[in-house]
């Protein structure tokens, strides 16, 4: 029987971990669900491509794009109840590998859109905080 060994005092599980990649993000209308309730621990990306769907974004895989985003230590699992309930049936939370700011990959939680795709408009560069939309109507200021 193999022994169990503690993870190291710096790992986090997925369970832990979510990537926020549009209005969970610093100063947009949604981060007030992670006010309290979650720690804001680096920017981060994935290998996925980020579309624009309105009033929000949609990330969908793909290995050759890439979204940028922040990831957030979850303190109460009752959290993800509430996230899950706000990003509706269109989203699946699903986990993925994250590469922080220093290089680090970390497992997170991010939100797949799952939704038809044909009302969707890409986001160059992969960066919801660099586009239009999100720096006039949909972003509060720090």
């Amino acid at each position: 029987m193999r022994s169990k060994r503690p993870r190291a005092a710096t790992a986090a599980s997925s369970a832990e971990l979510l990537f926020a990649y549009g209005t969970l993000m610093r100063g947009f209308c949604r981060h007030r669900l992670l006010t309290g309730r979650a720690e804001f621990l680096s920017r981060g990306q994935v290998p996925a491509r980020i579309i624009d769907l309105g009033s929000y974004p949609g990330a969908v895989r793909d290995p050759a794009a890439t979204v940028h985003g922040e990831v957030y230590r979850v303190a109460s699992p009752t959290l993800w109840a509430v996230l899950d309930s706000a990003e509706g049936p269109q989203y699946h939370r699903r986990e993925v590998t994250v590469r922080s700011e220093d290089g680090r990959e970390l497992a997170a939680f991010i939100y797949w859109y799952i939704g038809p795709l044909d009302r969707g408009v890409p986001i160059p560069g992969g960066d919801y905080r660099a586009h239009a939309p999100a720096t006039s109507i949909y972003h509060q200021s720090l």
